[in-house]
């Protein structure tokens, strides 16, 4: 096929990503995804398009293209456009090169808010470690601070336990409950005096995830600290409570 007849037929696909129909955009984005290096900038400047279906649909093609979309992808991390910022963070997710890293960890202090969601997003799906530090950085980030507690829990990283202590001491409800759950599964030793101070948090679920934590690490110093919460306001507190002090060996007085 020649370039011209070529360059034709991605001009037809690209049209085909506007239908109403799914499964002819369906169609588009797979042929697109075959088209390859010829169609990347066109679909990069999709990424800026004021309809987000049209966006998304020109991210998911150029993924299908592969790993010679990756530097292009970088390129337009820094592009002008936030929505370009937006999906090419999105592309380098899916793409999961560990390379990415460091260009996303500068990216979730892009001034676009959309920008930085979906790095935190991105980081999560690659799941290197080396994004921690700078992770740990962005948990004062309120538009962010969820999702990132979210990662750190899953990915898990020893040198997260600090800031996730620091975060089930903070006064966010929502990351003192990922932090008490994180804790639990990095399982270091140092989340252990932490945990049993926020046996007396306000929310119940933080009580919850650190009763919880606690018995993964496996903490018994922290039974005559839990005795109180058998009586507990809330009953799935008391229940998860009763099994974390049976799996710590403590036996209740007949």
């Amino acid at each position: 096929m020649s370039n011209e007849t070529e360059s034709d037929r991605i001009d037809q696909l690209i049209s085909a990503l506007r239908d109403e129909n799914e499964a002819l955009r369906d169609h588009a984005i797979a042929s697109l995804g075959q088209a390859g290096a010829d169609a990347i900038p066109r679909l990069i400047g999709l990424m800026a398009d004021e309809d987000v279906v049209i966006r998304e649909a020109a991210t998911s093609a150029a993924v299908r293209i592969g790993p010679s979309v990756f530097e292009p992808m970088l390129e337009a991390l820094q592009d002008d456009e936030w929505a370009i910022r937006e999906q090419a963070a999105s592309a380098l997710g899916k793409l999961k090169d560990p390379r990415a890293v460091d260009p996303l960890v500068a990216a979730l202090k892009d001034k676009d808010g959309a920008v930085r969601t979906a790095a935190v997003w991105a980081l999560e799906r690659i799941g290197d470690p080396r994004a921690v530090p700078g992770l740990i950085e962005v948990l004062t980030d309120s538009t962010l601070r969820e999702d990132v507690a979210r990662v750190l829990k899953k990915i898990g990283d020893a040198r997260a336990v600090e800031a996730l202590i620091d975060g089930l001491l903070g006064n966010n409800w929502m990351v003192r409950r990922h932090a008490a759950e994180a804790l639990g599964k990095i399982g270091d030793q140092r989340g252990i005096n932490p945990l049993i101070e926020s046996l007396k948090d306000e929310d119940w679920l933080v009580r919850r995830n650190a009763a919880e934590s606690l018995a993964r690490l496996g903490a018994k110093e922290a039974i005559q600290p839990l005795l109180p919460l058998l009586e507990d306001e809330n009953t799935m507190v008391q229940e998860t409570v009763e099994g974390v002090l049976a799996s710590l060996g403590w036996k209740s007085k007949p």
